[in-house]
């Protein structure tokens, strides 16, 4: 565990293991050891990399608005800082992250060994919102407010418990509770998430403006996990539709429905997690 400042912002990060590179970046409002069950499967065989954005785990509060353009190159700060700036890696993006992990591969193509999307958010048709400085006003505006009242303290970790319960297909969630309350029951994580969550739509925008202006890397390989509960709901279809369509956009990539899992893949599953980021070498 070492922290690095990038952007003024201490950004808490986690490298373990040995062999090429791979980086785990996790949902909105997400931590670090969220990729927990999956480390152990991987680090025999890739240098492991997990991080906190800002306002997310132990990292440092957010100063900018998100964007996906800066948070491709905070990955790229990350691996510098720690010295892994050289051979290309595989990225790894969770929900939203999946935003990010993308935009890297499109704007550091040399630096990008391979793209692994697991549950990635998806906005076929997200157009920029409007008055970006009004929105992240309200945001900081609505995360002063509540800490005010002591709501990150008194219900930010039973939040955060139950979300991942919503979003798992069977189970709790297995985050030490230590690690929960000291993440969680803090307003720097509630604004990171408050931030992250108000400027989603225009992350989505911008990324699909990238891809019309900056292509994939040639030969690099595409995994798309999509989480499936293996029961045939009509919900389920149409999202599994939808990741299909992601991994078609992506220059046919490969896609694999993950059953039985929730949003929380590498929680449910991260033998699948593990085994898409090993299987492109």
């Amino acid at each position: 565990m070492t922290f690095v400042r990038i952007g003024g912002v201490p950004h808490h990060v986690v490298a373990e293991g040995s062999g090429p590179v791979c980086v785990l970046s996790a949902g909105l409002a997400m931590s670090w050891f969220d990729w927990d069950p999956v480390v152990p499967l991987l680090a025999p065989y890739r240098t492991v990399v997990r991080f906190d954005r800002p306002g997310h785990g132990l990292s440092g509060a957010a100063v900018v608005p998100p964007s996906a353009a800066g948070e491709a190159h905070r990955i790229a700060g990350i691996l510098d800082a720690l010295g892994l700036g050289g051979p290309p890696a595989t990225v790894v993006g969770h929900s939203i992250a999946g935003f990010h992990v993308e935009a890297f591969a499109r704007l550091h193509p040399s630096r990008t060994a391979g793209l692994v999307l697991v549950d990635a958010s998806i906005e076929e048709n997200a157009g920029v919102p409007r008055a970006p400085a009004v929105r992240t006003a309200v945001a900081h505006g609505l995360g002063t407010a509540l800490t005010a009242v002591g709501a990150p303290a008194a219900v930010g970790p039973a939040l955060r418990r139950t979300v991942v319960r919503l979003f798992r297909e069977g189970g709790g969630d297995p985050a030490p509770a230590t690690l929960v309350r000291r993440c969680y029951g803090t307003s720097r994580v509630l604004q990171g998430a408050l931030l992250e969550n108000t400027h989603y739509r225009a992350v989505a925008a911008e990324l699909l403006a990238l891809r019309t202006r900056f292509p994939l890397p040639d030969g690099v390989p595409v995994t798309v996990l999509a989480a499936s509960d293996g029961r045939g709901r009509r919900s389920t279809g149409r999202w599994l539709a939808r990741q299909r369509a992601l991994a078609a956009e992506l220059g046919d990539a490969h896609f694999e429905a993950v059953e039985p899992s929730g949003h929380m893949v590498m929680l449910d599953r991260p033998d699948a997690v593990a085994r898409a980021v090993l299987k492109q070498g």
